[in-house]
This record gives structure tokens, sequence and C-alpha cells, in this order.
């Protein structure tokens, strides 16, 4: 683990993003980092189908959730 810098601006707009996403702001940055990341190794992806990806992988079934 190590420590990264960031500038306050940014610092300030992943605590309040962290508040609405109900993560820490460690986790939230995380989060951002992990996104970004596999956003810029499939540009050809959306964010959409990023996510649904990831999902998938973590066998999360949303229709489950969502029909009860």
């Amino acid at each position: 683990m190590g420590i990264v810098k960031i500038d306050d601006t940014l610092h300030e707009e992943l605590r309040k993003a962290s508040a609405v996403m109900v993560r820490s702001i460690n986790a939230q940055a995380e989060y951002w980092i992990k996104i970004g990341m596999l956003a810029e190794a499939n540009p050809h992806r959306s964010y959409t189908d990023i996510i649904s990806e990831q999902l998938k992988r973590a066998d999360v079934n949303m229709g489950k959730l969502i029909d009860g």
C-alpha cells in the first residue's frame, strides 16, 4: 500500500462523491482508478458495458435484486 498525492480540488470531489456513493474516500478513489484503467484498456466500451462486465465477472444477478 502506498500514498498517492492528488490535487486538493480532486480530493474535494472525491470526498463529495464518496458521500453520495456511500464509500470511504479511499474506496471512491480506488473505484475511479479501477474504472479508469478498464476504460483505457477498453476504449471502445462504454461505462455501462464496463460495469455490466464487472458485475457478470463477480456473478452478481441484478434481476434477483430488482425482482425481489
